[in-house]
């Protein structure tokens, strides 16, 4: 079946860490194609997304998040380093886990409407949504420098055992910090960050069981493992599908990858 084509593209924000992204689709596949649904990956962030004059949160992920293949609306969207979307929020990461929450149920709708009113006349809605979040980092400030350094750690490689010493904290205290700035705990998010790097390492072209080493499992079979639980789909699957591989025509970022 040909393939549905859709343009994504991202750049990075001003604001230290995020991403600002647009993914817009025709308004309906090509004769005889199949509508192939599309999953977003795990990767630990969360993003404000603008889509047809809503504004909806994208909470952090433990597995494949399904979209509906018939939702073809064009999208702006902002995403969040990790620990940095419940400071700008005002509400914690693990509330979000797993969901998409509309951001009048977390905020007053008077002020969504009108930011999503705002939104909606800019001549680009992403650099209308950094606008917004720049504004919301200047009233906050930043994100707690010691969650910061927990998800730089971890996200470099490092145990979980090893980042607690680092960052000073107990097992239970990391924990509960954990999952009100990421969503989950640390163990969890160490396992996302490291299959975010092994399929990182595979777009370059590196094998599986080098990427595997590499990227911190113990080997090929364990990211095979992680893949399914993670992603719930194979590597093979994953890469064979045109959008995840390094040719794709939607060249997306790691927590947007699709599969088909």
């Amino acid at each position: 079946m040909p393939r549905e084509h859709q343009r994504y593209q991202e750049r990075p924000s001003r604001l230290d860490g995020a991403v600002v992204w647009n993914l817009d689709a025709p308004p309906g596949p090509p004769p005889g194609a199949s509508q192939a649904a599309r999953s977003v990956l795990p990767d630990g962030c969360m993003d404000l997304i603008w889509s047809a004059g809503r504004l909806v949160v994208a909470g952090p992920d433990t597995h494949a998040f399904q979209v509906d293949p018939s939702d073809r609306a064009p999208r702006a969207a902002i995403r969040f380093p990790p620990g940095t979307a419940p400071v700008l929020l005002g509400v914690p990461a693990h509330e979000l886990r797993d969901h998409r929450v509309e951001l009048a149920d977390l905020w007053s709708r008077t002020a969504v409407r009108e930011l999503t009113g705002r939104i909606d006349r800019a001549a680009d809605p992403a650099t209308a949504l950094e606008e917004f979040a720049l504004g919301l980092a200047a009233e906050t400030g930043p994100p707690d420098p010691l969650t910061a350094a927990v998800a730089d750690r971890l996200r470099r490689g490092g145990s979980v055992a090893a980042t607690a010493a680092e960052v000073g904290l107990g097992a239970r205290q990391l924990h509960r910090r954990s999952l009100a700035a990421f969503g989950y705990g640390p163990k969890v998010l160490a396992r996302i960050l490291r299959l975010q790097r092994a399929l990182a390492l595979v777009r370059t072209g590196l094998p599986y069981a080098e990427a595997a080493c590499a990227a911190g499992c113990v080997d090929q079979a364990h990211l095979a493992r992680e893949m399914r639980d993670l992603a719930g789909t194979t590597l093979g699957a994953y890469f064979s599908a045109g959008d995840a591989g390094a040719n794709s025509d939607t060249p997306q970022p790691s927590g947007s990858r699709t599969t088909a």
